[in-house]
């Protein structure tokens, strides 16, 4: 496990290089937990389905995932793929197309517990139209 030294007073700068040195399965856990504490922290002033579908639309796909998606999607492009890595990348669109399906699906929920528009929450949360991952 990765420990970080703390000093007395220690400035957000510090605390976000220090977070930029762990490795990728670190970050993933070290993000988990911070979003597990805001919404702790939400929680009293938010019902806690919401505080759960919160963490849920934020919940981000695995590191290792993404990048192997891209890079698998740009050897497509480039037509330097391979046919096990074809068969790889078909496996990888579906778990993203599966996790933008639920991130959705989480979206309209919380949409309808707050009684608004999708479009009205997501500007709401700062959620942009999701680019393509590629």
């Amino acid at each position: 496990m990765t420990t970080l030294q703390v000093n007395s007073a220690i400035e957000l700068d510090q605390v976000l290089r220090g977070v930029e040195m762990l490795d990728t399965p670190e970050l993933e856990r070290f993000f988990s937990q911070v979003g597990i504490l805001l919404a702790r922290r939400k929680a009293p002033s938010i019902p806690q389905r919401e505080a759960v579908l919160l963490q849920q639309i934020n919940t981000p796909l695995p590191a290792q995932t993404l990048a192997d998606y891209q890079d698998l999607s740009q050897k497509l492009r480039d037509e330097n793929i391979t046919p096990a890595e074809h068969a790889h990348l078909l496996t990888l669109v579906d778990v993203v197309e599966l996790a933008d399906a639920e991130r959705m699906q989480h979206l309209f929920e919380l949409a309808q517990l707050r009684n608004v528009p999708l479009d009205t929450l997501m500007q709401q949360l700062g959620i942009q139209t999701p680019a393509p991952y590629v």
